[in-house]
């Protein structure tokens, strides 16, 4: 137990994240790695950040910094940091800065909304909806995880933050790791058998997936190999028990009578008990966003089954092949990716408009500050609720309604 302990405590050392970023060509301002003992022993503080005396010595001492391709982190807009306390760096490398950059936005929102789309109107909606089912109970189970461990993310100094977009959230697990552990295993999972292509091709595209996403979060220094290992395991748990109920679950959505009440009402549940778990953090509105996209995705696959609107490929035609691609199916496949994806992103800013002023209405709450209003339970909720709600909504059923009409099915 003790050895356990010992290897536990070993991964989690925000030293080897340093060593790993060096080993990237990865380096703070010049002298930074002592700014701490300059600030007078003030230490990390607040989720992993550096104390702000720190920061202003480090700063200081970058004047005369390391050669090299010098950037900025990337920053969230609901991030509390101010400008003054991102922590220039510099890389030695940058095909490994844009090559990690885009492993760690495998786990963001604009893969998400390129990369389910284009699997339901192009590839197989019935892929995807069982993907997006996987992908909003494993990110689900990993936000709240993250809420109740409570780990803060590795501290800096020694470690170099390469972007905040999350760095008020904790740390452990990995909910990057989870989603690029999860997505590829369960496309393979799901998509072997009923589509054509070798074993071999499907293995090698989950495994560089899932290492150039967990990679990417070491390297970015936002998470300890601790995290990511724990989001890698936890994931495949996670995966071990839903995979198999999958199919029930997608059924459920499209035939049960009552299933959009049962829907709506367990995913608001699911995310008003998420936010009781910790004060704010982007992982409270990422929480409610991704329950707000299933429920939408599942309500407008039940629509759809109404109506006798069916989005999958015909029985006679399994198993699919890649061979029937051609020019014309291609081009037909970008337009309606385009076409889609302008459409879902109008529906993203016209909710918003209208969900955000109507719940700071409705509650009371002043609407002179927006980041500060949208921090309030009463007013995120039902904004990332209803706005991705709809989003999901029209991804399955107002989108392909229109390319119908247009003749782009």
């Amino acid at each position: 137990m003790a050895a356990c302990r010992r290897l536990a405590a070993g991964l989690r050392d925000p030293q080897k994240v340093a060593a790993f970023q060096r080993l990237c060509g990865v380096e703070g301002p010049c002298g930074w790695p002592d700014a701490e003992q300059r600030a007078g022993g003030r230490g990390p503080v607040a989720n992993g950040g550096p104390a702000s005396g720190g920061r202003r010595e480090a700063a200081a001492a970058g004047a005369g910094g390391p050669q090299g391709w010098r950037r900025r982190p990337r920053r969230n807009s609901l991030s509390e940091e101010e400008e003054e306390g991102c922590q220039e760096f510099s890389t030695r490398s940058r095909l490994l800065y844009y090559l990690f950059s885009l492993g760690t936005e495998l786990g963001n929102e604009l893969f998400y909304i390129l990369f389910f789309p284009f699997c339901i109107w192009n590839v197989d909606a019935w892929l995807g909806r069982r993907l997006v089912i996987v992908w909003v109970w494993v990110m689900y189970v990993g936000q709240c995880t993250k809420d109740v461990v409570r780990w803060p993310r590795p501290a800096s100094p020694p470690v170099v933050k390469l972007e905040v977009f999350y760095s008020s959230e904790y740390s452990m697990p990995s909910t990057h790791a989870m989603s690029g552990t999860a997505i590829p295993l369960a496309l393979l999972l799901l998509s072997y058998g009923r589509w054509q292509y070798p074993l071999i091709f499907g293995l090698i595209l989950a495994f560089c997936w899932c290492l150039l996403v967990c990679c990417s979060r070491i390297y970015m220094g936002m998470h300890s190999i601790l995290d990511v290992i724990a989001g890698f395991l936890y994931a495949i748990l996670i995966l071990i028990v839903f995979h198999p109920v999958v199919d029930l679950i997608d059924n459920f959505n499209l035939t049960y009578k009552y299933a959009p009440l049962i829907i709506i009402s367990l995913h608001l549940a699911l995310g008003i008990f998420s936010f009781t778990l910790d004060t704010w953090s982007t992982s409270r509105g990422d929480t409610a966003q991704i329950l707000g996209c299933g429920a939408g995705v599942a309500c407008g696959s039940h629509v759809n089954y109404l109506m006798g609107i069916d989005l999958d490929p015909p029985p006679d035609t399994l198993p699919l092949s890649l061979s029937s691609l051609t020019v014309t199916v291609f081009g037909k496949a970008i337009l309606r990716l385009l076409i889609g994806v302008i459409i879902l992103l109008l529906t993203k800013v016209a909710m918003k408009k209208a969900t955000i002023p109507l719940a700071c209405k409705i509650f009371r709450i002043p609407l002179d500050d927006v980041r500060k209003a949208r921090q309030r339970m009463e007013v995120e909720l039902p904004y990332r609720y209803i706005t991705y709600g709809m989003v999901g909504f029209s991804l399955v059923f107002v989108v392909p309604c229109l390319f119908s009409f247009m003749g782009l099915s």
